[in-house]
């Protein structure tokens, strides 16, 4: 399973621009990330090539962060896959409750990150109906 860093940010000018140079300067290299915004503030939410190490320069910086367990699954870039996976999970009883892409940098093929109750149990689920979870 995968480790996402959760950052939680003050919606103004120039905060995303700061937080990649935090990461620029460990060099940190970001996977693939999603941002929900608010009036004031927003949560930056990234899979990244360290997340611990990620956390702890961003929270000397002074950001909130926390680390959180989501599921990767790798997918072939094809019409429906994404529908398909949602499918088989709502079939098992499973609400997600943010999802998100990535690719795969070797391979080429889109990961569908997301976020769930029981993830350890849902990564099993999937992988023993084929999925390749990461």
């Amino acid at each position: 399973m995968l480790k996402q860093i959760s950052i939680y940010a003050e919606n103004k000018k120039g905060i995303m621009r700061e937080v990649t140079g935090i990461l620029l300067e460990q060099n940190i290299n970001i996977l693939g990330s999603v941002t929900n915004d608010s009036a004031e503030y927003g949560i930056v939410r990234m899979v990244v090539s360290e997340p611990e190490k990620a956390c702890e320069a961003l929270q000397k910086a002074g950001f909130l962060c926390r680390l959180k367990q989501v599921i990767g699954v790798e997918v072939e870039d094809k019409v429906g896959n994404l529908h398909s996976l949602l499918s088989d999970l709502a079939n098992t009883n499973i609400s997600v409750d943010y999802l998100y892409l990535s690719f795969n940098r070797e391979s080429g093929k889109p990961i569908m990150v997301f976020h769930c109750d029981e993830v350890a149990e849902v990564a099993a689920s999937l992988s023993s109906k084929g999925y390749s979870v990461l």
